[in-house]
């Protein structure tokens, strides 16, 4: 029998995408861009919290958001509302953002005066953490509603995270979710990963949150 071929295309398309987000990493960091890759479950307050955040953060850094999502524009328009430079970005029924949509989004957004430019990827557990969005870091939201065992369930995605926002922390009463149990399954996932719970809602953790933030984007900036 004659030797078949093989040809491995999703390795391929991942060395691909992970050059370009190389590349694009080094584009930002030219610029003093510092990119942020924000994802979650839809529902977890993604939007929220970046409503908290602009806020919180002030005039202190110029603020860019791209919001991914496979129709509609409704969190575009709820950012804007913030006063946030925003665009919106239509996958087109694509679950994901990779590094060159994320390239056509950044320029869409025109980042000549964004110093913090924050991706709120488009909302599910599993394709986002596939791909390196070029992002200078990776942030995730949990919310409590969600249970404890997410950690356990999708373990890419807490995996490749550099935070994660236990978000909706007013409810911890009302829902069977044990946040020791949480963290320790976070960080047997990913020993490095900050946790910080927060409540977008009522602002509660907000500031550790935008803290961790700003240092991050100094931190990298600056390094050789």
């Amino acid at each position: 029998m004659a030797d078949v071929r093989i040809l491995e295309i999703k390795q391929s398309v991942f060395a691909d995408n992970d050059r370009q987000a190389d590349e694009l990493r080094r584009e930002l960091k030219e610029k003093g861009v510092f990119l942020l890759n924000l994802m979650s479950s839809p529902g977890s307050g993604k939007t929220t919290t970046l409503m908290r955040t602009i806020a919180a953060i002030g005039e202190k850094v110029k603020i860019g958001v791209m919001e991914a999502d496979i129709d509609s524009d409704v969190d575009a328009r709820t950012i804007a509302g913030s006063g946030a430079k925003v665009i919106q970005l239509h996958t087109g029924g694509m679950c994901h953002l990779d590094a060159a949509m994320t390239r056509q989004g950044l320029e869409g957004l025109e980042t000549g005066d964004v110093e913090l430019a924050i991706l709120e990827n488009v909302g599910n557990l599993v394709c986002p953490a596939e791909f390196d969005t070029g992002a200078c870091k990776n942030a995730m939201i949990l919310s409590v509603p969600e249970g404890d065992d997410k950690p356990l369930k999708y373990p890419l995605m807490f995996s490749i995270c550099d935070v994660v926002l236990i978000n909706k922390i007013d409810v911890l009463p009302y829902f069977d979710f044990d946040m020791d149990k949480c963290v320790e399954n976070i960080h047997m996932r990913n020993p490095g990963a900050k946790v910080i719970p927060i409540c977008a809602k009522t602002g509660e953790g907000i500031d550790k949150w935008v803290k961790w933030l700003l240092e991050q984007r100094e931190i990298w900036l600056h390094k050789a």
